[in-house]
């Protein structure tokens, strides 16, 4: 059985946390590295509050079975919030067989907890993708 992921204690930590988090391929797991109350930004720009539509957001990203691998470019903190700039990938093949190759640049706000905790309350994670509207 592998260990189970664990949130950061240290805003340096919190990538690092997120790869765990994500790469467990558990989507409950997952979910525990959001705060209740947070966003996910979709691909198409629409902000889906709380851990049930977290939840249907993170399984789109976990029908393909392909790890992230993440680059942060920076992280910025004032006292208990993090921003979070992180180029980010998902590349290689699906169980299917079929490529895949999701590239992007995220936008993200970590919280720390009174626990002491960083957990996330805002993840965009193409949030330097201009969107056109409809």
């Amino acid at each position: 059985m592998a260990a189970q992921p664990e949130l950061s204690r240290t805003p340096e930590g919190i990538v690092s946390s997120l790869l765990q988090h994500f790469n467990s391929m558990d989507v409950d797991v997952m979910c525990g590295f959001y705060e209740p109350d947070a966003i996910l930004v979709s691909a198409s720009g629409e902000p889906q509050r709380g851990i049930p539509a977290i939840r249907g957001e993170l399984l789109k990203y976990y029908a393909v079975q392909l790890p992230m691998v993440i680059i942060a470019r920076h992280v910025f903190v004032a006292d208990t919030i993090a921003s979070l700039i992180l180029d980010w990938n998902i590349v290689g093949k699906t169980p299917s067989g079929e490529d895949f190759h999701l590239v992007a640049t995220s936008n993200d706000i970590a919280r720390r907890g009174a626990d002491g905790y960083w957990r996330y309350i805002i993840d965009n994670p193409f949030g330097t993708q201009v969107r056109q509207l409809a």
